[in-house]
C-alpha cells in the first residue's frame, strides 16, 4: 500500500507560463511519474490544458530526464518542461 510523498514541482517555459508560476510544493498518492502528470491534470484548467495526454511534455526527476514509468521518492524535485529544440 502506498504513502504520501511530499514532491516539490517545477514548471518551465510555456509550461510555467500556462499554468502562472514556476513551483509548488505537493504531497500526492501518485507512485510514478505518469500518476503524477494524471493527478495534476486531474486539477483541471490550465494544468489540464498543458501536461495533457498527447502533449509534448518532457519530466526529469533530481535534474535526470525520466520516463514516465519512473518511481517517485520522497522529497524529489520533478519538473515539467517542453521539448527543447534549436540548431
Amino acid at each position: 500500500m502506498s504513502g504520501i510523498l511530499h514532491v516539490n514541482l517545477k514548471y518551465f517555459a510555456s509550461i510555467r507560463e500556462a499554468i502562472g508560476h514556476g513551483s509548488e510544493s505537493v504531497t500526492t498518492q501518485a507512485t510514478t511519474l505518469q500518476a503524477l502528470r494524471d493527478e495534476l491534470i486531474a486539477r483541471g484548467g490550465s494544468y489540464a490544458d498543458v501536461l495533457a495526454h498527447g502533449r509534448a511534455v518532457r519530466m526529469a526527476m533530481n535534474q535526470d530526464v525520466c520516463q514516465e514509468t519512473a518511481a517517485l521518492i520522497e522529497g524529489c524535485e520533478v519538473a515539467f518542461f517542453p521539448p527543447v529544440t534549436g540548431g
